[in-house]
């Protein structure tokens, strides 16, 4: 069966990240951890300058002081297929809004790995090595992925065609489909899920992330770097341990 949709139907490789809103920067670190020490006067460092501050931020960072980065918050919208939402709301430590089935009709937009997405999976559980596939593989999974896509998507509309509730009829959708939400979370949260969703070199705690929740850690880190310089040169300075 093909969907009368097929033509509307996007097949994407990607995830995206977009800062939307944010009140993040180094100093939120420095006059948060000084008010253990002068109490109202802390007050005057809220706007100060970070750079005077930097072997602050490393001793808090190395010695896991952890509510010092906590005074900040980033507002993300992320698009990513539901298989990486359902990773990425194990990580209690955010806020989160999605859209949501129940109240619209979702967009044929899925997911398919591009060919330089490894896919052969070699090793023992939690130390998994990824290897690139052969051209059969890969011609395997976008076959597999678009037709059955197409299909679920049909039945979803032939469903929704029907009457039938939004929130029935998605029933039938895969994982693939993407979905959109906003992600609110602080620098320490966000280095808690950067420690676990990033595989980086000098890590002192190596982690094993499937590779579609990494891209949207890649993003996050990108957009950290740029706010909070200091603070994300001392998280990866101390092993990229989340304080």
């Amino acid at each position: 069966m093909t969907s009368d949709a097929s033509t509307q139907i996007e097949f994407r490789s990607d995830v995206t990240v977009e800062l939307v809103r944010a009140s993040a920067q180094d100093a939120d670190v420095v006059f948060a951890a000084r008010v253990s020490t002068v109490g109202e006067a802390s007050v005057d460092d809220v706007d100060a300058d970070a750079e005077r501050s930097t072997g602050l931020i490393r001793y808090l960072m190395r010695e896991r002081h952890g509510s010092p980065f906590e005074h900040n918050s980033m507002t993300f919208f992320v698009q990513a297929p539901i298989f990486v939402w359902r990773e990425h709301m194990r990580h209690r430590i955010a806020s989160y809004n999605e859209e949501s089935g129940r109240y619209r009709e979702l967009r044929p937009v899925f997911y398919v790995p591009d060919r330089d997405r490894a896919i052969v999976q070699a090793g023992k559980p939690g130390a998994y090595e990824f290897h690139q596939g052969s051209p059969e593989q890969y011609d395997l999974i976008e076959s597999a992925v678009r037709e059955s896509c197409d299909v679920a998507y049909a039945q979803y509309q032939r469903m929704l065609d029907a009457g039938v509730a939004r929130e029935v009829a998605r029933m039938v959708l895969p994982v693939t489909i993407y979905s959109s939400a906003y992600v609110t979370m602080n620098a320490r949260s966000l280095m808690n899920f950067l420690s676990l969703r990033r595989k980086s070199e000098g890590s002192t705690y190596p982690s094993y992330p499937q590779r579609e929740i990494e891209m949207v850690a890649e993003e996050y880190e990108e957009h950290f770097a740029r706010l909070m310089p200091i603070t994300h040169e001392a998280f990866v300075a101390a092993g990229r341990v989340a304080p």
